[in-house]
């Protein structure tokens, strides 16, 4: 059994700054790809930024600058580290991991959710 358990979300003003973490729980082979997503009252889940085991990152056009994703892999932890928050980031986010599991005559490729943490900006 795999958990991702998150932390670090929070209320802050406009302007300010949150970290977020998500460490990875279980029997775990290797975790691929890691990511942060979010999702707004009314709106779809949307990705914000992903992380690969070369650390080579991607994010959403709306938090480019802002934003930074890192990962411990000894700690089985990605990280995102939210600068000058809007309004508009206020969502609840979840981490996501594709995890390698299972006995090795049969390791599996599984994705991950964390429970999500709310995070609210206000102006």
């Amino acid at each position: 059994q795999v958990q991702l358990v998150e932390s670090g979300g929070g209320l802050v003003q406009a302007g300010g700054s949150l970290r977020l973490s998500c460490a990875a729980f279980g029997r775990i082979r290797n975790i691929d790809v890691q990511g942060w997503y979010r999702q707004a009252p009314g709106k779809q889940r949307e990705l914000v930024a992903t992380v690969s085991t070369d650390a080579s990152t991607n994010y959403a056009h709306s938090v480019k600058g802002r934003f930074t994703i890192s990962r411990d892999n000894a700690e089985n932890t990605v990280y995102l580290q939210m600068s000058s928050l809007k309004p508009e980031d206020t969502a609840v986010y979840y981490c996501n991991a594709e995890i390698l599991v299972g006995p090795i005559e049969q390791v599996l490729r599984r994705a991950y959710w964390g429970q999500g943490t709310q995070v609210t900006v206000s102006s």
